[in-house]
């Protein structure tokens, strides 16, 4: 009897598993599927039960070929935007290959398993630099918490050595701070607020250990706090001086400054081959190392004092090969 009452659960979760709109199933195959738990079905209880699951919501759709079939249509997700969500956690720097592997099988189970096969063939984690932190998932849902009880955090924070080894910052003491978000810039990031100082920090979120939700209140944060200028203005979330500059860039650049500035960024056309940008950045070796990417064709303007700092910085670099 117990089984005749999960009798259409095991029918849904057979559509939402086995069935697709290139892989139909007949009647006879759902009886002979829910036979394996048990459970025997008439051919009119089926149809009664695929007409109640349409009721739920379910997109039911049938088909004839040489017999009638029937097929799950409409899905939460689609096959493109499961590949698509399959590509950013591959992507991932910040996942560990197994944790990777663990979350494209969770997303596969979101399509049926003829589907799920043709993703699968499509996987491959790439050989990319990734964390080896295994407590990465812990320590973001435990930020999220806090963030959203308004609660402080404390947790330990370390360096890589040369062998591999954590060097803790502080000898190993706690940070306190107060989370205000997280965000993706390359790596995964924690903004909290220094109430002392009355500015922000960041800390990247696998190099954090021993995260706890104390019960101390958040301070009180700033209300004009925009997470996309936060990030936009700092590269690679390095901490320095932010300083308003104005660039010059070959014309050929126009996308890779938008990519970085934004379509929103303040641009002008200099009337030959090239373009001047102003805006806010974050002035320090990691600004500097993007832009001598670019060689003659992109030049500080103004500041001069920021002008000044990045001959001295190619002066540096130069004189290494000397």
């Amino acid at each position: 009897m117990a089984n005749k009452k999960l009798k259409l659960l095991y029918l849904a979760r057979f559509m939402a598993r086995q069935t697709d709109e290139q892989h139909p199933k007949t009647v006879q195959e759902m009886i002979d599927h829910l036979a394996l738990y048990g459970i025997s079905a008439e051919r009119k209880s089926i149809y009664d039960d695929l007409e109640l699951l349409r009721v739920y919501g379910m997109d039911i759709q049938s088909v004839k070929s040489k017999s009638y079939g029937y097929f799950l249509g409409e899905r939460d997700f689609q096959l493109p935007e499961l590949k698509l969500l399959i590509d950013v956690v591959q992507a991932s720097p910040f996942l560990t290959r197994a944790k990777s592997m663990e979350l494209i099988g969770k997303l596969e189970t979101l399509t049926s398993q003829p589907q799920a096969h043709q993703l699968r063939r499509q996987v491959y984690v790439m050989n990319r630099v990734r964390t080896h932190n295994e407590k990465l998932y812990y320590i973001v849902d435990g930020i999220n918490a806090a963030i959203n009880e308004n609660r402080r955090i404390s947790f330990r924070y370390f360096d890589w050595t040369v062998d591999g080894q954590k060097a803790y910052r502080r000898g190993g003491a706690l940070y306190t701070t107060d989370p205000v978000a997280l965000c993706v810039d390359r790596n995964y990031y924690l903004v909290a607020y220094d109430a002392q100082l009355g500015d922000y920090r960041h800390y990247r979120l696998d190099r954090m250990d021993s995260l706890t939700v104390t019960d101390q209140p958040r301070s009180d944060l700033p209300e004009d706090f925009d997470l996309g200028s936060y990030v936009k203005s700092r590269f690679d979330m390095y901490r320095g001086e932010t300083v308003t500059v104005t660039l010059r860039f070959a014309n050929h650049l126009r996308n890779v400054v938008i990519d970085r500035f934004g379509t929103d960024a303040h641009m002008r056309a200099d009337g030959g081959d090239t373009f001047s940008l102003t805006a806010p950045v974050e002035v320090g070796p990691t600004f500097y190392g993007w832009l001598f990417q670019f060689g003659p064709e992109a030049e500080i303007l103004t500041p001069q004092e920021t002008r000044a700092g990045f001959a001295d910085y190619c002066r540096q670099v130069l004189a290494r090969y000397e």
